[in-house]
C-alpha cells in the first residue's frame, strides 16, 4: 500500500520543492489547522471538514517529501475518514 501511495505522490506533485515553497505550504497548513480547531469550537459544522481535508492532504505531501511514513500515514486516515464526512455532507446537501 506504502507503494502504491508514493506513486500517485510521485506523478501528482513535485519530487522536490523549495525551502520557501515548503514554508508557504507549512504556514497554509497552520492557518487551515487554526481554522478547523476555531471551526470545531464554535460549532460550524461542516467547515472544520473542510478546513482539515487540505491540511491533511498537505501535511500527507510534507511527511511524503521527507520520508516519514508515521506522519504520512496518520494523515491519510484523517484524510480518508474526512473525505468521507465531506461526502455524506454534500450527498446529504444535494440529494
Amino acid at each position: 500500500m506504502d507503494r502504491l501511495i508514493n506513486h500517485i505522490f510521485a506523478k501528482l506533485f513535485p519530487l522536490t520543492i523549495s525551502l520557501r515553497t515548503e514554508k508557504i505550504l507549512k504556514n497554509f497548513a497552520l492557518l487551515l489547522g487554526i481554522l478547523s480547531a476555531l471551526a470545531i469550537i464554535f460549532d460550524w459544522y461542516p467547515l472544520a471538514m473542510f478546513f482539515s481535508f487540505p491540511f491533511c492532504l498537505i501535511w500527507i505531501y510534507m511527511a511524503w517529501l521527507h520520508t516519514e511514513p508515521q506522519l504520512k500515514w496518520v494523515n491519510f486516515i484523517f484524510l480518508l475518514i474526512y473525505f468521507f464526512g465531506i461526502a455524506a455532507y454534500l450527498s446529504k446537501a444535494y440529494f
